[in-house]
């Protein structure tokens, strides 16, 4: 192996330069910063290969450090022992389970005079070094993919207006063997993000252990080196996949490198290549996006020597976990507080939940159907969404029972009840209804007219109702009133008197 060295060639040939002046390897050392037993043995190094200064015009750098640097009795660039087909072992290194000790032995086996065990690692770590970037680190087959949104955008043409709106790029790549996915969304917010991530897994028709995000809002809420806080939809859709969520960490590009160089090569790739296209739908960009996919993943990896697709296939596919039976339906998830009349908003639209819970905290959870709501991971609660139609969805047994039965009362109803007893009572109740700026507002009046009324004649009660809305005494004191004034007028007559009902419409039967 060569010996440690911390010079460059330019100090090497200043070295070379001193010591032909005739200055010692002590001075040396001063002048260069370095050790003297570091100038002593460069200097043999120099006199055992025949150089002395002034050194040939035409010696380059690379030249030096050959002649210095290199073994005696082996050529530079070549190798005394056969090697294996380092492309094939660093793709067998991907499979599961594989190590290079196995890739060793079965070398080994196939040349028993070949290289040492730390030769063998050497060489092999070194092909790996040399390969392209997005093939440089190192990634179990099935363990991790890289997701990201490109920086640029694919413009798209209403074709009533022409106006152009422009759409995002979705790209995630394999760790392993580097097959692509991307997709055209309209924008990175949540369903669009976790939509893509659904259709992504369908795409490799499996799950990958890890996905690797940067610290997108709609992935990760709080960015942290040491505890990231994971967008709790984000979560419970990892959760139903069975797949963990490791965000790349704050300022280190390298942790998601594997995406970065799959975004710069889709750029190339897709917008390159669909620049001059113009598009008209999501779709129509989609299925474009989608035949550059088939280019990029069936493109031969130079110094492998195989396709994206082929390793895909050969060994991360059967890595990779089932899907679930079924697909995630996108849930947006919220922390709510129940307000004083038992309701919580979401949308501008209020859904109910139990009573008892009024200023608790809940869960909210949110598709395009239902709305559940928990409380300490318990569903207490679930409605149809709205979208439209009153603002309020009430379940009746979430309610207390004065409210319960506050609900059950409807202008409607409190009419049928007027007009069981007359054409008077009906007109009452429709005047105290219509009096108020909201209908609601008049129920206890009416209630409380439905509780003065209960124990009278139907004469009366209907005599009293044409003179309440003759005089507008519309609430429940006047009323109360007029009844006092009615039974006192008719102390004054006979008690088995029938009481005429046009007589009671005179304005002066209560005096």
């Amino acid at each position: 192996m060569p010996a440690k060295r911390r010079l460059t060639m330019r100090h090497l040939r200043q070295m070379l330069r001193l010591a032909a002046s005739g200055t010692s390897s002590r001075e040396i050392a001063v002048v260069l910063g370095i050790a003297r037993s570091t100038v002593q043995d460069n200097l043999q190094r120099a006199a055992a290969v025949g150089l002395n200064w002034p050194l040939p015009g035409d010696l380059t750098d690379d030249a030096l450090e050959s002649k210095l640097f290199t073994r005696n009795g082996i050529k530079h660039g070549t190798r005394r022992r056969v090697e294996p087909n380092w492309a094939d072992l660093a793709i067998e290194l991907k499979k599961p389970g594989v190590t290079m000790l196995i890739l060793w032995e079965e070398y080994r086996g196939s040349h028993p005079d070949g290289y040492g065990y730390s030769r063998f690692c050497e060489l092999l770590r070194g092909f790996q070094q040399r390969l392209s970037p997005t093939m440089r680190q190192e990634h179990a087959a099935g363990d991790k993919v890289f997701v990201d949104y490109s920086g640029k955008k694919i413009p798209i043409v209403d074709r009533k207006t022409g106006e152009i709106r422009e759409a995002e790029i979705f790209v995630a790549v394999l760790g392993a063997s580097s097959f692509t996915y991307a997709e055209a969304t309209w924008t990175q917010t949540l369903p669009d993000w976790i939509g893509s991530h659904v259709r992504m897994f369908h795409f490799f028709g499996g799950v990958p252990r890890l996905i690797v995000p940067d610290n997108l809002k709609s992935g990760v809420n709080h960015a942290s080196f040491y505890d990231p806080e994971i967008n709790r939809s984000y979560g419970m859709m990892a959760s139903h996949y069975g797949v963990g969520v490791l965000p790349a960490r704050p300022k280190k590009p390298r942790d998601k490198s594997k995406v970065e160089n799959g975004v710069r090569f889709a750029q190339t790739c897709i917008l390159g290549r669909l620049r001059k296209l113009t598009f008209f739908s999501l779709a129509e960009a989609n299925a474009a996006i989608g035949q550059a996919l088939d280019r990029i993943n069936d493109h031969l990896m130079r110094r492998l020597g195989v396709t994206r697709r082929q390793v895909f296939e050969s060994v991360e596919r059967a890595a990779l976990a089932s899907l679930p039976g079924e697909d995630y339906e996108f849930a947006e998830w919220r922390l709510v507080r129940v307000s004083t009349d038992y309701h919580v908003e979401f949308k501008s639209f209020f859904y109910s939940v139990p009573h008892a819970l009024i200023r608790q905290q809940v869960d909210l959870r949110a598709t395009a159907r239902t709305i559940e709501i928990f409380h300490r991971g318990k569903r207490i609660a679930v409605h149809q969404r709205r979208y439209g139609g009153p603002r309020h969805g009430t379940d009746p047994d979430h309610m207390p029972s004065s409210h319960r039965r506050y609900a059950e009362w409807t202008p409607d109803r409190f009419r049928r009840w007027a007009a069981s007893i007359g054409p008077q009572t009906e007109g009452l109740v429709i005047a105290i209804l219509a009096s108020r700026p909201h209908p609601e507002q008049g129920f206890r009046t009416c209630l409380g007219v439905l509780r003065l009324f209960r124990d009278i004649e139907r004469n009366r009660a209907e005599a009293v109702s044409a003179r309440a809305v003759e005089i507008g005494g519309l609430n429940c004191k006047s009323i109360a009133s007029l009844l006092a004034n009615h039974k006192a007028a008719r102390h004054s007559t006979e008690p088995t008197a029938i009481v005429d009902h046009a007589n009671l419409r005179g304005p002066d039967y209560f005096h």
